[in-house]
């Protein structure tokens, strides 16, 4: 289970069996049905916050998906200062259904992080990108130069980043975590190998969104 789970799960959990408790002691039908819920939520937590082993791929050169999802948008976005030129946008949309947790796709240094506060728009949303509140992690790598975004969506309202300005990061390590369903964006130089499209659904640290131009 993710750590970022715990602080919903565990006091989700004593509620729930303190009622089942309550319930046993004094049944009641108002009380089976509150217990029954607590359970509920608490089978759906430990589905939500769930955090499987992934084997990362061999291939050094391999830029990894940082997220499980959907590839919902991959677009042209014009000149952006931190890729140097122009620059390719890939959005990732994730349910409520995925594994929420970031990793790094590709060996770099963490140049700068940035918060940004906005609204809480529905993730599949393709406005969601810029006018929901988001974390933003800027790196320099040695194929070039690249940025993700982690994006609050419609339940969303947590986004948790772990990257700091100087950080030497490792692909596979542990960027991020959002809280129910939300998007992920990652912008990379226009000249990207581009090894997904739009439909397909990618998991993260095991699947390979493409490839720096040589």
């Amino acid at each position: 289970m993710a750590v970022e789970g715990r602080i919903i799960l565990l006091p989700l959990l004593g509620m729930t069996m303190a009622l089942s408790v309550w319930l046993l002691l004094a049944p009641h039908p108002v009380l089976k049905g509150l217990a029954l819920l607590g359970w509920s939520l608490v089978i759906f937590s430990l589905m939500f916050f769930r955090d499987p082993h992934r084997e990362i791929p061999p291939d050094a050169q391999a830029f990894l998906s940082p997220a499980d999802g959907k590839v919902v948008e991959i677009k042209p976005i014009g000149r952006d200062d931190h890729i140097g030129g122009e620059a390719l946008q890939i959005s990732i949309f994730l349910s409520i259904f995925n594994v929420h947790a970031q990793r790094v796709p590709f060996d770099g240094e963490v140049t700068a992080t940035d918060y940004r506060p906005g609204k809480f728009l529905a993730a599949f949303n393709h406005r969601a990108n810029e006018e929901n509140e988001q974390a933003l992690s800027f790196f320099k790598a040695n194929g070039g130069n690249f940025i993700i975004k982690q994006i609050a969506g419609l339940v969303a309202r947590r986004v948790i980043n772990y990257m700091h300005t100087g950080q030497q990061a490792q692909r596979g390590e542990r960027l991020g975590f959002i809280r129910f369903g939300s998007r992920v964006v990652i912008i990379l130089p226009a000249d990207f190998d581009v090894r997904v499209k739009v439909g397909d659904r990618v998991s993260g640290t095991t699947s390979i969104i493409g490839y720096f131009a040589t």
